[in-house]
């Protein structure tokens, strides 16, 4: 070999490189599918034509039918709403009928026994233990008024042999400070010359008149002014 040649190079791909620059190969047409598509993107309206007509016959799925599809239940969205209307209905319970809680825990509860009676007689009338057998309503009279009424109507209970009535009082929240006429009948049924034959008082259930009125539970006969003083000696 001589010095003057060129080196020898090794290059089996070289002229195919060559081939590659000199004669790109063809690209291949676009299919019908390709081109309607780029037709159709390049027109908005055309677009829109057709994702109208393609829907016209289209149904939306109810949620009913969804829930089938799914199983047979009702997707969580679907019942997102449950839990509000339960606590509307135990709202509407709860000013309407006084459900959801418990009287006897509130500040405007009250109840009271006869010295010579356990406190349970009032925790069981207020349960509802003893039939109620008649019941008067004050609520809305005067003072002057409603003692009269009172007066007519214990008379009466009395000498009936009546052994458990309610007072309907009312709440007294219209009264500047204290309750009037609920603490009148306190007073009465605890001071008051029918006090002899109270065995125990306590407010009444909500479906009564809760707290806006007194059950009474009433003796068969009165204690005597003499027993009344033993008892208040203890």
């Amino acid at each position: 070999m001589k010095d003057s040649d060129p080196p020898l190079k090794h290059a089996p791909f070289g002229e195919l490189g060559n081939l590659l620059r000199s004669k790109p190969l063809p690209r291949p047409a676009p299919s019908a599918q390709t081109r309607s598509g780029r037709e159709i993107a390049s027109d908005p309206e055309n677009d829109e034509k057709v994702f109208i007509e393609a829907m016209k016959d289209v149904q939306p799925i109810s949620d009913d039918k969804r829930a089938m599809e799914n199983g047979g239940t009702r997707p969580p969205e679907a019942n997102k709403n449950v839990p509000k209307k339960e606590g509307m209905v135990q709202l509407e319970n709860l000013v309407k009928y006084g459900d959801g809680f418990i009287i006897s825990d509130t500040p405007e509860y009250m109840e009271g026994t006869a010295h010579d009676m356990h406190p349970e007689f009032a925790r069981r009338l207020h349960q509802g233990d003893f039939s109620i057998q008649a019941h008067i309503d004050l609520h809305g009279f005067g003072v002057t008024e409603a003692s009269e009424v009172f007066e007519k109507f214990f008379k009466w209970a009395v000498t009936s042999g009546k052994r458990a009535v309610l007072i309907i009082h009312g709440r007294g929240l219209s009264s500047p400070g204290e309750p009037v006429l609920k603490n009148k009948v306190s007073e009465w049924l605890t001071r008051g010359h029918w006090r002899k034959w109270v065995i125990a008082y306590a407010s009444a259930q909500s479906y009564d008149g809760g707290t806006g009125a007194t059950y009474v539970l009433l003796r068969h006969r009165p204690v005597s002014k003499q027993a009344r003083k033993r008892l208040s000696k203890k």
